[in-house]
């Protein structure tokens, strides 16, 4: 847990107090360089302006957990950077699921390369079916294929968060991904309904 030495806090973190004008203080007085740094680390003002806006919504909902001890911008660059790695690790989940589901793909027919725009309005397609796929799923199987890959969360952590043996778990994960192949066979072979 990072803190921030007084001269660096704000009336709002040293009175420890849910006082809406001196929070928005504290945003007007970091807001600028966090969205800065943010923007020159993920190459969009906007994704930039959203990660700071959850950065300070996190901040918020567990500033009595922070001591003043450090300093506060660093802190609140070390929260933004998190929700960015887990960002971009929940698109490299995504990236990584379609290739497990895929009986064969539109790389593998030779259709694609990175640099072609087919390539990414692919890409944009399969996400866009396996996401409606996957929301078609009975949530027994679902939930777990989310936790485990997209979430990235372990075969016993999913046990834990629904409340099942891991031997369940790994039944309705493979169960899932069978039901998933089966559901998008017809667009991964063109015969897709529309």
């Amino acid at each position: 847990m990072m803190s921030i030495p007084a001269a660096d806090a704000s009336p709002f973190i040293r009175s420890k107090a849910l006082d809406s004008d001196a929070f928005a203080e504290l945003i007007n007085a970091h807001k600028h360089p966090l969205v800065n740094y943010l923007t020159r680390l993920t190459g969009s003002r906007d994704r930039a302006e959203d990660v700071a806006q959850e950065t300070f919504v996190r901040f918020y909902t567990q500033f009595r957990k922070y001591r003043e001890e450090g300093s506060l911008a660093a802190y609140l660059f070390r929260i933004a950077t998190n929700l960015v790695r887990s960002e971009e690790r929940r698109k490299h989940r995504w990236r990584l699921l379609n290739p497990l589901l895929a009986t064969s793909s539109s790389v593998s027919n030779g259709q694609s390369s990175p640099e072609n725009p087919q390539h990414v309005a692919l890409a944009s397609e399969e996400t866009r079916q396996v996401t409606l796929a996957l929301s078609s799923l009975d949530i027994i199987y679902r939930a777990p294929l989310i936790l485990r890959e997209i979430e990235g969360l372990s075969y016993q952590e999913i046990a834990i968060a629904l409340d099942c043996s891991e031997g369940t778990i790994k039944s309705r994960l493979h169960r899932g991904r069978q039901l998933l192949k089966q559901k998008l066979a017809p667009y991964w072979k063109g015969t897709w309904d529309s």
